[in-house]
């Protein structure tokens, strides 16, 4: 695949000389920076702690313990009604095709 070069890359892809958006974000960086430390400082026996906490927790009667532990697990849940309303819009769709 073939990169056309438009007013802010060359042909390759990548920023030209110059362009102003090309400089550093030094916020990404820190940021990226401060995960690899966090990913350093905290060991497997860490995370395992943290979650058997967390479910711990959430056994208890804990409901954001256990509304975290399902998130984490299952991914967050969608609207209730969620099914419906994209039917609704389907059927809506259709009816006009």
């Amino acid at each position: 695949m073939t990169t056309v070069p438009t007013g802010n890359n060359g042909s390759d892809g990548r920023f030209i000389q110059g362009n102003q958006a090309a400089k550093n974000n030094v916020m990404a960086r820190k940021s990226q920076q401060l995960r690899v430390a966090l990913a350093r400082a905290v060991t497997v026996g860490d995370v395992r702690a943290v979650a058997r906490k967390m479910i711990d927790m959430a056994k208890a009667g804990d409901v954001p313990a256990a509304k975290l532990v399902f998130d984490r697990l299952l991914g967050p849940c969608l609207e209730w009604d969620i099914v419906e309303r994209i039917e609704n819009l389907e059927a809506a769709l259709e009816g006009r095709q």
